[in-house]
């Protein structure tokens, strides 16, 4: 009986080299890729560093096929370019969210796929469960403060289907354990939860690549002036770093005006601050679609907490949630993710 073929997304991290052996010891006939997605004129983007580290892991391993995927421009396109249009428009885009959905479960799934491979695997904290109708269920990690699914949220069946995450049953203590046990290279490598450009390279310089820097004021709810910034864009609600007014107790980012260039702060307790409701688009259902109103859980960032909450139908792909309980900070742009018990069911942009 031939081997199931699967192509790991290989990556200097520890979860990626253990995904890979634990492939290996299932049986599996296992191929290596990476994927180039952003090199940056920064110094500190390690793209060159990764793929030589992925490298030793394969060798490591005895991973004879270790392949070379150049998915920049598709990266610019889908990636890149959402996040500076979005932050020009005064939204807050989730790079890694984006990242998933358009390169690593599609533009990677779709390459393994041409080149005859059974499934891809990537070492996220998040399981699937199929069941007894064929149906895909992508289900919270058994250790929620590390989950990832909030991530994947806009994965589809067919993606779902075509994807392994072996380290689904493994704590994070447990996956490094591993890499001791078999003197995996990278065993010793501190986590990183970004992409390469967040992570290391200063996101200001990243954006003001396009987004040109431009002085406006800083206000309280009232309207006075209390200082100036110099670029709307990049404030998200509910941010507290970079305002810094003498004088003043801690502020935080309650509104922002792209177009008058001006920003609105207040104190943490400023009842603008919170929100028991919200509007989103886009709804994307990840199995069988269910009757409206829907009343369960959902998160709007990622390590949150389950919230209650009651999704009704507008229209056109849009939806309303009302929680049981007030929201803070609810940005545009960012994922809600709607959970029936642990299982993930559907996703929406907030607006």
């Amino acid at each position: 009986m031939n081997k199931k073929r699967v192509l790991v997304w290989l990556s200097w991290w520890v979860d990626s080299a253990v995904t890979a052996y634990l492939l290996q010891k299932e049986g599996y006939e296992v191929c290596a890729g990476f994927m180039k997605n952003y090199v940056s004129e920064e110094e500190n983007c390690p793209t060159r560093e990764d793929r030589d580290e992925a490298i030793k892991v394969a060798v490591f391993l005895w991973i004879k096929t270790f392949m070379i995927f150049d998915f920049q421009d598709e990266y610019n396109k889908k990636v890149v370019e959402y996040i500076y249009e979005w932050y020009k428009s005064g939204i807050t885009p989730n790079p890694d969210i984006l990242c998933n959905s358009e390169i690593k479960f599609k533009i990677f799934l779709e390459r393994a796929m041409e080149l005859w491979f059974d499934y891809i695997a990537t070492g996220h904290y998040a399981q699937i469960e199929k069941d007894e109708s064929w149906i895909f269920h992508l289900l919270k990690w058994i250790d929620e403060t590390k989950d990832q699914s909030y991530f994947l949220a806009w994965l589809n069946q067919y993606q779902l289907s075509k994807s392994l995450f072996p380290i689904w049953s493994l704590k994070k203590t447990k996956v490094r354990e591993i890499a001791e046990e078999i003197w995996l290279p990278n065993a010793k490598r501190k986590d990183s939860q970004w992409i390469c450009f967040v992570w290391k390279v200063d996101m200001h310089k990243f954006l003001e690549k396009k987004i040109p820097t431009k002085t406006g004021n800083i206000v309280d709810t009232s309207g006075h002036v209390l200082g100036q910034h110099k670029w709307a864009w990049y404030y998200t609600i509910g941010q507290r770093k970079w305002i810094e007014i003498w004088g003043w107790p801690a502020l935080f980012v309650i509104k922002k005006d792209v177009e008058k260039n001006e920003i609105v702060v207040w104190t943490e307790n400023e009842l603008e601050l919170y929100s028991d409701s919200l509007t989103a688009s886009n709804w994307h259902w990840i199995w069988n679609e269910l009757n409206f109103p829907i009343k369960w859980h959902a998160k709007i960032r990622y390590r949150q907490t389950d919230q209650e909450v009651e999704i009704n139908d507008l229209w056109n792909r849009r939806i309303d949630a009302k929680f049981s309980e007030k929201q803070r900070a609810i940005t545009s742009g960012q994922t809600i993710a709607i959970y029936i018990w642990d299982d993930l069911i559907g996703s929406s942009t907030i607006e």
